[in-house]
């Protein structure tokens, strides 16, 4: 059975574990806190652990900040290599709010790609925010995963996972499209943290 290695116990974190699970997939979560990754963990069926601990899951998903990553990858030196490893990042400049950390022709997911050149990145969920991912919904629409990769068979694992758990699956194309997706992302939670929308709404994907 495919199994599922969440890192990161926060809302996004949660949301996919929960995902993952309702997917009938093993989940591990693994966070700083042990007691924040049990309370995730648990009541899902999964193992819980601390950040460190042997990485159990085929997939693996980076649920934490962009400005983690570098010292999760040192905490993990070839630990990822085969596996899918899902970046769900908006690598935002929360001290203005009006940028983003990576340069404009490149993404998260293309530095956390050459970062970990043996993994499978692909970028996902970065354009939901947890409550249409938890609901299903964005609105009156069926909640839809936009993916991103350069691996076919990692973006279809994926995408399996996703529609397993009764959402909706959007192969978005080459990892080089994960730097629109994150402009995606970052419009989305500035019109949020603007109160222009709201944080249980967000954009929608209609036929």
């Amino acid at each position: 059975m495919t199994t599922v290695t969440v890192i990161g116990a926060g809302n996004l974190g949660s949301v996919v574990a929960g995902i993952a699970a309702k997917g009938g997939t093993g989940v591990q979560v693994l966070a700083r806190d042990a007691e924040k990754a049990q309370a995730v963990a648990g009541p899902l069926g999964g193992s819980a652990g601390v950040v460190g601990d042997a990485v159990t899951g085929e997939i693996v998903v980076l649920a934490v900040p962009y400005a983690a990553f570098e010292d999760l990858i040192a905490a993990y030196p070839g630990a990822f290599d085969g596996k899918v490893l899902v970046d769900v990042s908006n690598p935002v400049d929360f001290s203005t709010f009006d940028d983003l950390l990576v340069p404009a022709d490149s993404s998260a997911a293309k530095v956390l790609q050459d970062a970990v050149p043996g993994a499978k990145v692909v970028k996902a969920f970065n354009a939901n925010f947890g409550a249409t991912l938890g609901t299903g919904a964005a609105g009156p629409v069926q909640t839809a995963v936009l993916v991103a990769g350069d691996d076919a068979d990692a973006k279809r694992t994926l995408v399996d996972l996703v529609t397993s758990a009764g959402l909706r699956a959007v192969d978005a194309g080459s990892l080089k499209r994960a730097r629109e997706l994150e402009a995606i992302g970052f419009l989305q939670i500035t019109l949020a943290g603007a109160e222009k929308i709201s944080w249980a709404g967000g954009f929608a994907l209609v036929d």
